[in-house]
């Protein structure tokens, strides 16, 4: 995996659970606690999280923070 390539798993596994819940980037990053701007960066892979925003979204979607990280079936 290239540098960077996990920000950008991490993002199309976001938006794919969040997609799955009927949430919309609005609605999450106001749940979070975040701009809808920072959201969509965060889901286009070009905001470098820390492990606790990754627990906090993971907790947000009700899925496994690793869940997040790795490859969906």
């Amino acid at each position: 995996m290239a540098v960077g390539d996990l920000q950008k798993v991490v993002g199309r596994n976001l938006r794919a659970y969040r997609l799955e819940r009927g949430l919309s980037q609005e609605a999450l990053a106001e749940a979070l606690g975040v701009h809808r701007t920072y959201m969509g960066g965060i889901e286009r892979g070009e905001r470098n999280l820390t492990l606790k925003s990754v627990e906090k979204i993971a907790e947000k979607l009700d899925v496994e923070a690793r869940e997040l990280m790795g490859p969906r079936n």
